[in-house]
């Protein structure tokens, strides 16, 4: 398998799989990568709309560094401030690609 390359459809590019709590996998479409207060924060969408309470509602988690360049760790955001913060970063830097409702 050396130097074979592989083809991944440019749909599913964008797509991350990440653990829950119960440890089950959910796919999320990734949206874009938000930099605030010297902090990186994900935009995901749930691509399985049981995932989301409303729909088209996105999860914002924040990026943690791991001792792995290869691996990526995401935790949750409790701070309310700061996930309207990095979403209305979102929401303007999108305003003309999404139909935002509020």
């Amino acid at each position: 398998m050396d130097n074979e390359e592989v083809n991944i459809p440019e749909e599913l590019d964008n797509i991350i799989v990440l653990n829950d709590e119960e440890g089950n996998e959910v796919e999320f479409e990734f949206l874009d990568l938000i930099e605030y207060n010297g902090e990186e924060y994900v935009v995901l969408l749930p691509m399985d709309e049981t995932d989301a309470e409303e729909d088209g509602e996105v999860v914002i988690l924040k990026l943690e560094d791991t001792e792995s360049d290869d691996e990526e760790s995401y935790v949750s955001v409790d701070d309310e401030e700061v996930l309207q913060s990095v979403f209305e970063i979102f929401k303007e830097k999108f305003k003309d690609e999404f139909n935002f409702v509020d």
